[in-house]
């Protein structure tokens, strides 16, 4: 087995590209994406709020910047989960930014060719974080949903960014390139993160080799506008914000 990569399976719920599509209902429930791994990312029915879980429990970060448990019986329309074998860990440098944050964990990386979910716990001495409002039907497509977004920036904050870096082809199935979650020590508050910088915090990667796609047959998903021309650029609208 080449250099040491172990087998190790992401369950995925439904595609980016279905969301970006205004598919906000899903078929899934907490219970059932929870029976999939112990940690993840994804969001709400209705695009009410960002979803990280973090040993087995999800936490709801909503539009106010506060997070809370979700119950078991909300439904997802996008979910991204795995269980969490911490394979590699660094420290992170002080003072570290995200996009040089992002660099340092490239390296990190057996292989860019890999899923990996991602863990950063410690000491942050900034992260901006914005989340999703609810939506109303006739939803909109994300890219027009995310302009109510609400940002909230949290100062010397200790918590937990979780979630997924995913190879470039995968794009418009998952979020190419690092798509993280906030929620403090507290499970208090948190967000889909926007930058961050470090004070004192620890890296761990769990390599993935095996994708689970999960594909809704509700029809919303089957009527759905899958491969947008604009993918590049609706991507980034709705998950760089910048």
């Amino acid at each position: 087995m080449a250099d040491g990569i172990q087998r190790h399976t992401i369950f995925q719920n439904s595609l980016m590209t279905a969301l970006l599509d205004g598919i906000y209902d899903g078929e899934l429930t907490i219970g059932d994406i929870l029976a999939k791994g112990n940690f993840g990312l994804g969001t709400f029915d209705a695009l009410d709020g960002e979803m990280l879980i973090l040993d087995g429990v999800c936490h709801q970060l909503t539009s106010d910047g506060k997070a809370r448990v979700a119950d078991l019986e909300q439904r997802t329309p996008f979910t991204v989960v795995t269980n969490f074998v911490p394979r590699l860990s660094a420290d992170a440098p002080r003072g570290m930014v995200r996009a040089d944050l992002s660099k340092f964990i490239d390296e990190m990386e057996p292989s860019a060719n890999y899923f990996h979910a991602v863990r950063i716990t410690g000491r942050f001495s900034e992260v901006v974080v914005r989340t999703v409002t609810k939506q109303e039907k006739p939803y909109p497509p994300m890219s027009e949903a995310v302009d109510e977004d609400a940002e909230h920036r949290f100062t010397d904050v200790e918590g937990v960014i979780g979630g997924f870096r995913t190879p470039a082809y995968a794009k418009g199935i998952g979020v190419p390139g690092c798509h993280v979650h906030f929620v403090d020590d507290a499970r208090t508050s948190g967000g889909h993160v926007l930058d961050y910088t470090v004070d004192e915090a620890v890296i761990e990667l769990c390599p993935g080799t095996d994708m689970e796609l999960h594909l809704p047959v509700t029809a919303e998903f089957q009527a759905g506008r899958l491969s947008p021309e604009d993918l590049d650029e609706q991507l980034h609208t709705t998950e760089v914000k910048g």
